[in-house]
C-alpha cells in the first residue's frame, strides 16, 4: 500500500488489520473485471462482437481446464461463483488467471455500434507482470499477509524488514546452493505450508551450510561454528533421537530459524566472494 489515511494510521478504521476475505474477493473481482474489459484476457477468454457475437478464445471451456488445473468445480464465472470461495479457491483462481492473462498490443477497430479493439496482437509477459502487479493490489488489504510472485504462485509475504533478501541474488554461481536455496525458500512461503514443510526448509537450509562448511571454516571461530549447526543439529531438525529438544513453540521458532540460516548463507557466500576477489587480485598484482 502506497499511502496509508488518518484512520488507518490511528487505527480507527473498522479493519485496522485488514479486510475478511469476501470484501478481499469482492476487490479482486473488481480487478479482474477492468482487466478483461480492456483486453487482457480477450486472448484466452474470448470476447462479445456486436456483429459476430461470441469470438472464442484460446480456452474453449474455462471450466473444464480449471477442472483438469486445479481439479474443482463451480469456480467459474468469477462473478458469479467467487461469493462461494474459500481462501483455497480465491488463490487457485489468482494462480489460474496468472497462467491466462496477456497483454493487447494491437487489432483492427470495430467501429459499429461503439464495439471496440478486436485485439489480435498480445504480449503475456508484460500482461502476468501487470496482473500481478493488480493481484497484490487487493491482497495489500488482505488480514494474511500474501503476496503473488512474478512467477505466478501466491506466496506468504517476508516478515517486515526481510523483503530484500528474497530479492538479492546470491554471489556464486554453484546450482547446489542457489537451486536449494531457491527450493527451501519457496517450500517455506508457499500457501498451505504445513509445520513440516517449514522443518524441512530449514533442514535445507542447514545442509546448504553444511555444504559451505569447508569454504567458511577460515571465516569463523570453532565456537561461532558451533552455535550455527547446534540449531539444526539438536533441536528436531536433521535428527530424531531422544536427545533432541522438541518442546518449543514450532511455529514460532522455525520461523526464526529460517531467516538466521537465510540471512547467514547471503551474509557468509558474500564474504567467500569478497576473499575470492581479493585472493586473485592478489595473484594479479604479482
Amino acid at each position: 500500500m502506497t499511502h496509508s489515511y488518518y484512520s488507518q494510521r490511528a487505527g480507527l478504521g473498522p479493519h485496522p488489520d485488514g479486510l475478511p476475505l469476501k470484501d478481499v474477493v469482492d476487490l479482486f473481482v473488481r480487478i479482474f473485471d477492468q482487466l478483461r474489459e480492456d483486453g487482457y484476457f480477450h486472448e484466452a477468454f474470448g470476447y462479445e462482437c456486436v456483429d459476430a457475437g461470441f469470438i472464442p478464445g484460446t480456452v474453449r471451456d474455462p471450466n473444464l481446464e480449471i477442472l483438469l488445473a486445479v481439479r474443482k468445480r463451480d469456480l467459474w464465472p468469477i462473478n458469479t461463483q467467487s461469493v462461494n470461495y474459500s481462501e483455497d479457491d480465491f488463490f487457485d483462481m489468482i494462480e489460474f488467471l496468472f497462467q491466462h492473462v496477456s497483454k493487447p498490443v494491437s487489432g483492427p477497430c470495430h467501429s459499429w455500434g461503439n464495439c471496440g479493439t478486436h485485439w489480435d496482437v498480445f504480449n503475456q509477459p508484460e500482461g502476468r507482470k501487470e496482473f500481478c502487479e493488480k493481484a497484490n493490489v487487493a491482497l495489500e488489504h488482505y488480514e494474511k499477509a500474501f503476496e503473488l510472485s512474478l512467477t505466478g504462485e501466491v506466496l506468504h509475504k517476508p516478515e517486515n524488514g526481510f523483503e530484500p533478501i528474497f530479492a538479492a541474488e546470491l554471489p556464486l554461481s554453484d546450482d547446489n546452493v542457489i537451486s536449494r536455496v531457491n527450493s527451501s525458500t519457496l517450500r517455506f512461503r508457499r500457501h498451505g505450508a504445513t509445520i513440516d514443510d517449514r522443518r524441512q526448509a530449514v533442514r535445507d537450509l542447514a545442509d546448504v551450510l553444511e555444504y559451505l562448511k569447508p569454504k567458511i571454516q577460515t571465516l569463523l571461530t570453532s565456537k561461532d561454528e558451533s552455535d550455527l549447526f547446534n540449531l539444526a543439529n539438536n533441536f528436531g531438525i536433521r535428527h530424531h533421537n531422544d536427545r533432541q529438544k522438541t518442546s518449543y513453540d514450532a511455529s514460532l521458532w522455525l520461523n526464526w530459524m529460517f531467516y538466521f540460516y537465510l540471512s547467514t548463507i547471503h551474509v557468509l557466500t558474500r564474504k567467500i566472494h569478497q576473499n575470492g576477489l581479493s585472493a586473485r587480485q592478489s595473484r594479479l598484482s604479482h
